[in-house]
């Protein structure tokens, strides 16, 4: 799966309005999320058109909660191990929000402007599944590659950059075993 012009060979594309330029071009982290629509189905289209701006907000209760927002990440990853994105990893998507992330010795903010996000169909409470696991290592290889900055230290999910207000991937993310299957890939 190489990155080419900042796309995901392999991967799906669904293009996003919502993105813009990275103010200063850095990729320098790695953000996981959980996502469900409604919350706790899997499959179906309700991501791709929230991150399209196409949700109904009559076709569910919860949808009318969430009209009008204006969010993307680069990457979906479905259950079966589909990889959907959304906006290429030179652009700026809209996914981490209020957020702090300690670098070093300082805090930043505005993560958007030098993190992917990658969100993993799932929500806190719900096993993963292996093959999620296993796009993601494969995507998260390809991420270190193309961009040196990034590093598997500087991998973490929205609940540890945001921990008043998210949670996600939650407790039922496996990072042992995400990090186990990113070495194997490593592994000659």
């Amino acid at each position: 799966m190489p990155i080419e012009q900042g796309w995901l060979a392999g991967a799906r594309r669904v293009p996003s309005p919502n993105c813009d330029a990275r103010p200063s071009g850095e990729v320098s982290l790695l953000l996981l999320h959980s996502i469900s629509l409604p919350p706790g189905e899997f499959g179906g289209e309700h991501v791709e058109r929230l991150f399209t701006n196409r949700l109904d907000p009559e076709a569910h209760p919860f949808f009318a909660t969430i009209a009008g927002l204006r969010v993307s990440a680069h990457l979906l990853i479905r259950r079966d191990g589909e990889c959907v994105q959304f906006v290429p990893f030179h652009r700026r998507a809209w996914h981490a929000g209020r957020s702090r992330w300690r670098d070093g010795g300082r805090e930043r903010v505005a993560l958007n402007d030098f993190a992917i996000g990658i969100e993993l169909e799932g929500d806190e409470v719900s096993p993963y599944a292996g093959a999620q696991y296993r796009t993601l290592a494969a995507v998260t290889r390809q991420l270190l590659a193309a961009y040196p900055a990034l590093a598997e230290q500087r991998i973490t999910g929205h609940a540890h950059v945001a921990p008043l207000r998210k949670s996600d991937p939650g407790p039922a993310f496996d990072w042992a075993y995400f990090r186990q299957t990113l070495r194997k890939l490593r592994t000659p």
